[in-house]
């Protein structure tokens, strides 16, 4: 069990580094920035609440802690991508000590209502599931948003 635990973390990080990677490159201004589709949100947002997604299943639900947690505010974050990427490596640390020596059998700490995961490892399932579709999300985002700029400049 401590390897499927070690694997699912390492999942989590490679798609949290991705993230970080992508937002590294748009910088600040692009990171920041919606694509022109209703309902979108920035790269920069997306990656926030990857982050809160992390803080609260794994703090919170796996670990006990008491989160504080605000939702939709995730969505409307900006800011400067180096202090957010640094964010990410305190939040992959975080999450493995949050999961360290942890059973994926044994049940969470705190059961959200009306939702499934009863279990650490349903839970660590969850936050992979999470992190990947959302790396997903940011590499679209990055192309439109890359294609959107050169056609403002014309390059």
């Amino acid at each position: 069990m401590d390897q499927l635990r070690d694997d699912l973390l390492e999942f989590i990080e490679r798609a949290i580094d991705g993230l970080s990677a992508i937002l590294e490159d748009l910088g600040d201004e692009l990171a920041n920035r919606r694509p022109d589709l209703p309902g979108a949100n920035s790269c920069f947002a997306i990656l926030t609440h990857c982050l809160g997604v992390m803080e609260y299943w794994g703090g919170e639900v796996i670990a006990g802690r008491s989160i504080v947690r605000d939702r939709p505010a995730e969505f409307l974050a900006t800011g400067h991508v180096a202090d957010l990427v640094e964010r990410a490596g305190r939040a992959k640390a975080q999450l493995r000590v949050d999961v360290a020596g942890r059973d994926l059998r044994d049940p969470v700490s705190k059961r959200p209502a009306r939702l499934p995961y009863v279990n650490n490892g349903s839970v660590l399932d969850h936050v992979l599931e999470e992190v990947a579709q959302h790396l997903g999300h940011v590499e679209i985002t990055r192309d439109l948003l890359k294609r959107q700029a050169s056609r403002e400049t014309g390059s």
